[in-house]
């Protein structure tokens, strides 16, 4: 589900009016979104009592129970469900799916969800991690991430052919709440039938409140056993289905299938980790989450290397188009917003000392057409604003002479202080100063050891070592990059002391914290000087003094040898993407898909060859406080057998093997 070179903006949101009691309706498809009676009540009758739930959790056989739901609306069903869930005197973890072309903004959603008093503290949680308008998929965490949301802002039928293309069963309950077929047809194709079936486990179950002949037919063709039930309030009958025998496929799906393994394993009781920067840590944690038992295994310290800066900055830039590289900086910068969000919540992160998400403001060109991109972000306010000079100058505290971004959820992190709290889980236990580390598979499990000495053995292993990745056999022909990258420690001056956000310009500048601030940073490609050099302080200085005129004298008066800095080397990708998936068996691709090397076009339909049990996360650049919290939950959905928080397409971009399929097609390998 590719959106490459599309106009990139904000989803077109749903269209509504209000009745006399101030429920909503559509006026595209002259539909309620709940029955005008009792829509709590129609819910719980229909979806719930329609799948069994929540007496089908008492006896659920899979660590998580998945729900996927057509037709997002105002949320009611996921908030009833959330409520059952914890009502439940035993549960699984919740995986819940929901798609929906044309969500609610945020304050019609506030708004619909206002008359249920009872559901109001769900509904704040909810509301306060709503995406918005923010195109794309929005994988949102609740109760510690035991409940997970995944939202598709697209078409069911397009999603869902996403989802099934991956040929895994995931699916428990469905809950098919679109408007009535008679008025919006294309929430109820045969093909979304198909993909339902494709996608549910055996003994799945399903429930509606229509019962028109075209949606009975269609059910029972993909395999569904449909009967008629009582309906709720003057509704006389909804309905109900059971998958029965498995032996539905999806619709042929086009497209590669190299990023596809032969064979999906059972989630692991036990994993390695090997890496214990921003990367390492984050799969760690998202691994430990699952239940799974982590060691993290550190050459050397933990948070050392490239995320041993003691600020970083919390960024992402946005493009006219869409594109990969582009879905994922906006994407994986609103995961990583709310995932900082709920490390200061619960207490792991301290305000103004490990980080502030105090927001951002990124300085754009003079040249820019302010009325276009302010058209562009209509409706994007939770994400991103644009702010003229005078705004931009209050809001951050430091006077700007031109227009720019603000981003309110961005702001700054101690990246060892985020290490720490990340890796504080129970399940994770952590080995720094372990020196050089050789990886080795050893029957069905792999071991870490070093010198000789067995540190550690898991079912799976991580690789989230950066550069030193590449010195692993397993990962000797990776083509990432080193950078090397030098901030400098801005001792602070009244002149300064008005900051009170992040600046982004062609560099960047932290407010001040003890007593000095972070402006940054150099990008050397091949520069492997480990020191901190004075010239790479006065570029920094020189960067900053173009930002804010009015400081360049300042600046310039600056004695740049005598100011203090770190000196950091990022990894980085030939596309800039991250690598983060299954590794691959190098020799198994080169000859499954020889035939690349001499008709680029010739894609033999197989899934890849990938070395059982091993995983890589790195090449995170610059940008790993942004990256890797949604780049870590994507790669333990796949090492977990887990619907994918990403669509196919991006998955695909982000896959390590993505560079040995455009080598053999170039005839490069």
């Amino acid at each position: 589900m590719s959106r490459d070179h599309l106009p990139w903006g904000p989803v077109v949101p749903a269209e509504v009016v209000w009745n006399d009691q101030g429920e909503p309706l559509s006026t595209v498809y002259n539909d309620c979104y709940f029955s005008q009676n009792d829509g709590a009540g129609e819910s719980q009758h229909v979806f719930l009592g329609g799948n069994g739930l929540p007496q089908r959790w008492q006896t659920h056989s899979f660590a998580n129970f998945c729900i996927a739901e057509t037709g997002f609306g105002t949320g009611l069903n996921f908030l009833l469900t959330w409520q059952a869930w914890r009502d439940s005197p035993s549960q699984p973890d919740i995986h819940y799916i929901a798609f929906e072309k044309h969500p609610l903004s945020k304050q019609d959603l506030e708004r619909a969800l206002s008359l249920w008093p009872a559901l109001r503290p769900l509904a704040s949680e909810l509301l306060d991690a709503y995406p918005g308008l923010l195109p794309g998929e929005h994988r949102l965490l609740f109760e510690g991430g035991r409940l997970t949301l995944d939202l598709w802002w697209t078409d069911a039928d397009e999603a869902l052919a996403d989802i099934a293309s991956h040929g895994e069963r995931w699916v428990d309950a469905w809950y098919l709440d679109g408007f009535a077929p008679a008025r919006n047809q294309s929430m109820w194709q045969t093909t979304l039938y198909q993909y339902a079936a494709a996608l549910s486990r055996k003994g799945a179950t399903l429930a509606t409140f229509t019962v028109a002949g075209t949606v009975r037919r269609g059910l029972s063709e993909a395999g569904f056993e449909v009967a008629k039930q009582p309906g709720f309030g003057r509704k006389r009958e909804c309905l109900r289905a059971v998958l029965g025998d498995i032996h539905s496929s999806a619709p042929d799906v086009t497209g590669p299938h190299w990023d596809l393994r032969n064979a999906q394993p059972a989630c692991p009781e036990s994993a390695i980790v090997l890496g214990g920067g921003l990367a390492g840590c984050a799969i760690a944690a998202a691994l430990a989450r699952r239940g799974v038992l982590v060691t993290l295994v550190e050459r050397g310290k933990l948070a050392a290397g490239g995320s041993g800066i003691d600020r970083g900055v919390l960024y992402t830039r946005l493009s006219k188009e869409h594109s990969s590289l582009a879905d994922f900086a906006s994407q994986s910068f609103r995961f990583a917003s709310r995932y900082y969000r709920g490390l200061f919540s619960e207490g792991l992160l301290n305000q103004r000392v490990d980080g502030e998400l105090c927001g951002c403001f990124q300085q754009i060109d003079h040249t820019e057409n302010t009325d276009a991109l302010a058209a562009v972000l209509t409706g994007l306010d939770d994400f991103v604003q644009l702010l003229p000079a005078d705004d931009a100058s209050r809001r951050i505290g430091i006077e700007q002479d031109h227009a720019g971004y603000w981003f309110p959820e961005s702001g700054w992190l101690n990246p060892e202080a985020v290490c720490a709290a990340v890796t504080s889980h129970r399940n994770i236990v952590v080995l720094e100063h372990c020196g050089e580390v050789v990886l080795q598979r050893d029957g069905p499990h792999w071991d870490a050891h070093a010198g000789g000495v067995s540190l550690a053995t898991g079912q799976c292993a991580i690789v989230a070592a950066g550069y030193a990745g590449k010195t692993l056999q397993q990962l000797d022909w990776l083509p990432a990059q080193r950078i090397r990258g030098q901030i400098t420690r801005l001792p602070a001056s009244p002149d300064c002391a008005g900051l009170k956000a992040v600046l982004c310009h062609e560099g960047y500048m932290t407010p001040a914290r003890d007593q000095h601030h972070i402006i940054g940073a150099t990008y050397d490609i091949g520069d492997t000087e480990p020191a901190c050099r004075a010239r790479d302080h006065r570029h920094n200085l020189n960067r900053l003094a173009k930002a804010v005129p009015q400081w360049h004298n300042k600046l310039a008066s600056v004695d740049e040898r005598e100011l203090d800095g770190y000196v950091g080397f990022r990894y980085a990708s030939p596309d800039y993407l991250p690598m983060v998936g299954p590794v691959p068996d190098l020799p198994q691709f080169l000859e499954q898909f020889s035939s690349l090397r001499k008709n680029a076009k010739s894609m033999p339909l197989r899934k890849g060859p990938y070395q059982p049990g091993l995983y890589l996360t790195t090449a995170h650049g610059s940008r790993g406080l942004v990256s890797t919290p949604l780049a870590s939950e994507m790669l333990a959905s796949q090492i977990c057998n887990e619907p994918l928080p990403v669509n196919r397409a991006l998955a695909r971009a982000l896959s390590p093997a993505r560079f040995i399929i455009r080598n053999l097609s170039r005839n490069r390998i």
